[in-house]
Parts: C-alpha cells; sequence; structure tokens
C-alpha cells in the first residue's frame, strides 16, 4: 500500500483516511484533515503555521 504525505502540514496520511483534490490542471493534492484543507483555502503557508512538520524543520535548524 502507498503512504502518503499532506500537501500542507506534512504529516504521514493513514491508508483509507484524508481527502484527495485534484486541480483543473491535473495535479494532485492530498490533504490528512480538513483543517489542512482550510489553511490552504485560506491562502496561508505552511513554513510560517507553526504546528506544520516544515515549520519545526526550520525553527531546529
Amino acid at each position: 500500500m502507498e503512504k502518503r504525505k499532506c500537501s500542507f502540514c506534512g504529516g504521514d496520511i493513514e491508508v483509507g483516511t484524508g481527502k484527495m483534490f485534484v486541480k483543473k490542471d491535473g495535479s494532485t493534492m492530498y490533504f490528512c484533515s480538513s483543517k489542512c484543507q482550510n489553511n490552504r483555502n485560506l491562502g496561508r503557508i505552511p513554513r510560517r503555521v507553526e504546528w506544520t512538520d516544515t515549520a519545526h524543520n526550520l525553527k531546529s535548524k
């Protein structure tokens, strides 16, 4: 089975959960929760949101 990563927070998505969003150009985005999907729709940048994996990786450097 294929493991996927959330397109917003970078967290792992369990098999059989999450949402897949396909844009008009054919690219796909995977979301682990509606929280991640709504934050992306609001135009928030993942590295500026403290609870995302990308923000944690920036702080540790």
